[in-house]
């Protein structure tokens, strides 16, 4: 589970050289892309329920959900065109669709992580302890920006570690328990079985920077724009999702449990460390609230470090982010990625 978070370089360049959309036109068949995650799964629910058929047939299209088993292709194909939207993280939108060209809108702002993702070490010590241990997680993926966040916090960089070993997060359990490993960064259910180790001790998690791992469903700008019949039906469906699992309807988080791979007590104990927005006016409170630009920039940032969005020194020559009150951090000459809350404040008008 959790696999939308496993982020490989080179799949960004295969996703450029891959980006040929077609021009946006009057449509009335849709596709979106998604994959396994707790906050991603009520897409799966609303799609086998008929919720999604539902919607659509109200705005007379159709949508189509589909169930993507790998995180990152998933986002390459939204990227070539093959989809009009997909389940991804505010930093692999910004890598990938939008750092490849592709003006892209998050339609829905579902949650974000709140202790999904932690630092993990042996034994006692402090996030200062970790200069000159080696750190081992999935490389250039969330773990690695929750660890340059965490390494920050105490006035330390990642040359100061004893090296980042990428590591499979299939293999990240086992490897905690060899000897030459002395801490590891992760994401849930991998963090609570680490937790049940006596020798572990969580150091750092994603509670800790609140609101900066965002999990979104983004679509097609230009799709979007010439056909927002899709957007409605969309955020539609969802919200009713929402306020289905708000209300604790347990046949509701057993059959999304089930679908991820684990029972309602799991399922919930992952609820219980995910940012969840049920309401759509919270989501749309967040969206406009002053920290998402700054949590951009320091995502753009670690992009430009690691490469991915370029070479040099950030600047603000990256990406364009633009943000509902017409702000925009990076350049805002090539605006490539944008937060728009018409279809949530829709939802939360009961403007659907």
């Amino acid at each position: 589970m959790f696999a939308r978070r496993q982020f490989v370089a080179t799949c960004a360049a295969l996703a450029l050289a891959a980006a040929t959309p077609a021009t946006a036109q009057d449509k009335t068949d849709f596709r979106v892309a998604w994959s396994i995650y707790v906050g991603w799964m009520p897409w799966g629910y609303l799609d086998e329920s008929g919720i999604m058929d539902k919607w659509a047939e109200k705005y007379g299209i159709t949508v189509e959900i589909v169930q993507i088993n790998d995180y990152v292709e998933s986002i390459n194909q939204y990227t070539a065109g093959a989809f009009d939207g997909v389940s991804a993280t505010n930093m692999d939108t910004l890598s990938i669709p939008a750092g490849g060209g592709v003006d892209t809108t998050a339609l829905i702002v579902g949650d974000f992580s709140n202790g999904n993702d932690a630092v993990i070490v042996k034994g006692d010590g402090e996030l200062a302890d970790l200069a000159g241990k080696p750190v081992n997680l999935v490389e250039l993926s969330v773990s690695h920006y929750l660890l340059a966040r965490a390494l920050d916090s105490v006035g330390l960089q990642e040359r100061d570690l004893g090296g980042v070993l990428n590591t499979s997060d299939a293999d990240m359990i086992a490897a905690f328990t060899t000897a030459d490993v002395e801490a590891v960064v992760t994401w849930n259910p991998l963090v609570s079985t680490i937790l049940e180790e006596p020798n572990a001790k969580k150091l750092f998690d994603s509670s800790d920077i609140p609101g900066e791992i965002i999990d979104l469903m983004v679509v097609n700008t230009d799709t979007l724009a010439a056909n927002p019949d899709f957007g409605k039906a969309m955020a539609g469906a969802w919200y009713e999702v929402m306020g289905l699992m708000a209300a604790g309807d347990e046949a509701v988080l057993t059959a999304m449990a089930e679908a991820s791979g684990t029972d309602l007590a799991g399922y919930k104990a992952q609820l219980d460390s995910t940012e969840m927005f049920y309401d759509p006016a919270d989501a749309v409170a967040f969206t406009m609230g002053a920290d998402l630009p700054t949590t951009m920039v320091n995502v753009a940032e670690f992009l430009f470090d690691k490469g991915i969005l370029g070479e040099g020194a950030p600047s603000a020559d990256f990406v364009g982010v633009s943000y509902p009150d017409g702000s925009t951090t990076g350049d805002p000459a090539n605006v490539r990625f944008r937060f728009d809350t018409t279809y949530m404040q829709m939802a939360a008008d009961g403007a659907l």
